[in-house]
């Protein structure tokens, strides 16, 4: 196995796929590395599709060992869109502790990840999770402990209501009416990523509108993000479950990140046992170019402590 963390040309990229993972919701995929290789499966977060996994960082995992797995979340770039309506009132509601029907929870998404694991005849793999594929990853190594083999959650939290907060401009920016078509979308990516980006790894505006450009052409679904939002207001708190946990884990978080406070980590963290905890000064709410061969790295490590 490979412990280098550049890029190797010779990385198999597959095409976009598409599996069928319960009924009516289909996700789109896309593969690099050897299949014979450990399955890593990278799960995005809120709105985020399987592109904002950046090729170079997954052809950097590959070169480390992994198959590694990207997808699109239902209601994500290609991937399903769900039924049901979302009212910003019933966000507010949820926002604020009240009881409200959802179109789906965050099982529910771990379940399309398992899903996606059967369609490709995966048993079990190490699974990395950003922001709110955080949560779903926590999730699935409570409900399937079995399938997971190790976990790695990055600037997530645990479900509590007080740890992992967001800062008070950040939920305002969310759910503030964006306009419709490309440019507005980009003017409100480029407004809400120079406000939870990371200070010390700034991307060019050029960069930050040119990602928000692919996202808006991959697909993006308005009424699908809120549907994605009220299953992170009505997740549970999983601090106890998480204790149960025997599989290596890592915790990675940004001291600088406003969209889940740095709480969450240290929380998630200190809930499952033994786990490691990586705090990134000057790190936001994003996966800076700069710190790849850190992640690289810490993911490796992480997955190297799987009993053999």
């Amino acid at each position: 196995m490979s412990s280098s963390t550049h890029p190797k040309p010779d990385v198999v990229v597959s095409g976009e796929l598409f599996a069928p993972v319960s009924p009516g919701i289909e996700l789109c995929y896309q593969t690099f590395g050897d299949p014979d290789d450990e399955p890593l499966l990278l799960v995005m977060g809120l709105g985020g599709p399987m592109i904002w996994w950046d090729p170079d960082l997954c052809r950097m995992l590959a070169a480390s060992g992994f198959y590694v797995i990207r997808y699109d979340n239902r209601d994500t770039g290609r991937s399903s869109r769900a039924p049901g309506r979302v009212k910003r009132s019933t966000l507010v509601r949820a926002f604020a502790g009240g009881r409200v029907r959802v179109p789906y929870r965050m099982a529910d998404l771990a379940g399309d990840a398992f899903g996606l694991l059967d369609h490709l005849g995966i048993e079990s793999a190490h699974v990395v999770g950003v922001s709110m594929g955080g949560m779903i990853v926590q999730t699935m190594a409570i409900s399937r402990p079995a399938r997971v083999r190790s976990l790695t959650s990055i600037m997530s939290t645990t479900g509590k209501r007080t740890v992992g907060w967001q800062h008070p401009a950040v939920m305002p920016a969310m759910i503030a009416s964006r306009g419709v078509g490309r440019e507005a979308y980009v003017k409100a990516s480029t407004t809400m990523w120079r406000l939870i980006g990371s200070p010390a790894y700034p991307q060019t505006r050029e960069e930050v509108e040119r990602e928000a450009v692919e996202t808006y052409d991959r697909g993006v679904s308005a009424s699908g993000v809120m549907r994605q939002m009220l299953a992170i207001l009505t997740q549970p708190n999983r601090s106890q479950a998480l204790r149960s946990l025997r599989v290596p884990a890592l915790v990675v978080h940004g001291l600088a990140d406003k969209m889940v406070h740095v709480s969450g980590g240290r929380a998630t963290a200190a809930a499952i046992p033994g786990a490691e905890l990586l705090l990134i000064d000057g790190m936001g709410h994003d996966l800076p170019r700069e710190l790849y061969e850190t992640f690289t790295l810490a993911i490796r490590r992480t997955a190297d402590r799987t009993p053999r």
